[in-house]
């Protein structure tokens, strides 16, 4: 079987964590044997989060900003596909030598194109980065767009563009057949529009539910799986009518989720990801997170949604 796993970030570094690499390793190396007995005996493609450490690179920009010179957020997000992709790559290598698995283990980095005229560049909503004083912004207003981040300060803000297409599609098809486990789309990808030379780098935030998403039915995958740090999808989220999903069709999914069950700065996004997914050719979608993958595995735990 063929499957997209999805790790949201909090599967290699927790919320309140520090970024220590030690911290990431040690959280990735959990995160694998978890999920050990699915790459096991399947056709497995891995794709992850990149939020803190992209946030942790801007950072370092914004500190060393009159030594070296700043580079742009696409730069950086290929830079977070191979930190990231090199620790889960390793961890895997390591536990198949253990468990003499023939296997093999490739990060990719993944182009994305996205459309330079998606109405995500007239309005970036997306935070990024660090925060600045009201002062701070101001002066940084010529250079980025920066938005008040309620009750936290001022943070910089991008695009969120749709992912149309993931460019190396064939290349990674072809691992596939290799019996390679492949790590691709990291954060999201590198988002890419056509430009005059061709492909270029664009200042942007993919969303990487959606483009796990688009990777999945790219590649014709049967199941896409994605871990979140809740045990599943709920109703009424947060109130005292709350109920998980336990199993749920594509028709009914749709409806809560027209109904505004799911929020955009909450399960929306993997909602989305999950009826485009089964409307365009797949056949099952779980929601869960790392510590009940092996229940959701064995249908006594997470969500699952099919056509």
């Amino acid at each position: 079987m063929k499957i997209v796993i999805a790790l949201g970030g909090n599967a290699i570094l927790k919320k309140g964590e520090k970024a220590t690499i030690d911290t990431q390793i040690n959280d990735t190396e959990r995160a694998m044997k978890k999920l050990y007995p699915v790459i096991r005996a399947n056709d497995v493609i891995l794709t992850h989060g990149n939020g803190p450490q992209a946030g942790y690179l801007l950072l370092q920009q914004e500190l060393a900003k009159k030594k070296v010179s700043r580079m742009p957020l696409d730069v950086l997000d290929a830079e977070t596909e191979g930190q990231i992709g090199y620790i889960i790559q390793q961890n895997l290598y390591n536990l198949f030598q253990k468990t003499r698995l023939k296997k093999n283990i490739v990060t990719v980095l993944t182009q994305v194109l996205v459309s330079k005229n998606d109405t995500a560049f007239n309005n970036p909503t997306k935070f990024v980065g660090p925060f600045y004083t009201k002062a701070q912004a101001n002066k940084l207003m010529h250079k980025f767009r920066i938005k008040q981040d309620i009750g936290r300060g001022y943070r910089r803000v991008v695009a969120s563009p749709k992912p149309l297409q993931i460019i190396e599609t064939d290349v990674i098809k072809d691992l596939l057949r290799n019996n390679c486990v492949v790590i691709a789309a990291g954060g999201g990808g590198i988002p890419v529009v056509k430009g005059d030379k061709g492909l270029e780098g664009i200042e942007a935030v993919i969303d990487k539910d959606l483009a796990s998403q688009c990777l999945a039915n790219s590649v014709r995958a049967d199941v896409l799986i994605m871990i979140t740090d809740v045990p599943g999808v709920y109703l009424d989220y947060k109130t005292n009518r709350q109920r998980m999903i336990k199993k749920i069709g594509l028709k009914d999914i749709k409806l809560h989720y027209e109904t505004g069950q799911f929020p955009a700065g909450n399960m929306g996004p993997k909602i989305e990801a999950a009826i485009k997914f089964l409307e365009n050719g797949g056949k099952k979608v779980i929601i869960t997170n790392i510590d009940d993958i092996d229940k959701t595995i064995r249908k006594e735990g997470g969500t699952v949604i099919v056509r």
